[in-house]
């Protein structure tokens, strides 16, 4: 507990230097893209780094049967926004350590990735 609180701590002491690290994160996270694929490929979606699905594609075989295309839609989605939810995660992650605070420490909630 005392350990978390001494991070903690750190981590306001290098505030500066988090600052710095946050920004050079954000510009990480408008190139972070996944994607996600759900009935053997019939619809693929893409989701960013800002957790906004960019793009769907449906192949003509999904279209046929519309509660399935709705199903397959949601399914890709999920699967994106998962994805690219564990990669803004490390890179939250990556950012912190850089700025000092010891890896592997619980942070509070709102820290994706972490705690």
């Amino acid at each position: 507990m005392f350990g978390e609180i001494g991070s903690i701590f750190n981590l306001l002491k290098n505030l500066p230097k988090l600052k710095e690290e946050a920004e050079k994160m954000r510009s990480r996270l408008n190139t972070v893209v996944a994607e996600g694929e759900a009935g053997a490929g019939m619809v693929k979606a893409k989701a960013n780094g800002a957790m906004e699905i960019v793009r769907i594609e449906i192949t003509d075989e999904a279209m046929a049967d519309r509660e399935l295309l709705e199903g397959l839609v949601a399914a890709a989605c999920s699967q994106a926004l998962k994805k690219v939810q564990m990669q803004v995660g490390e890179e939250t992650r990556k950012t912190l350590v850089s700025a000092g605070l010891p890896e592997g420490v619980n942070l509070p909630s709102g820290f994706p990735g972490l705690g």
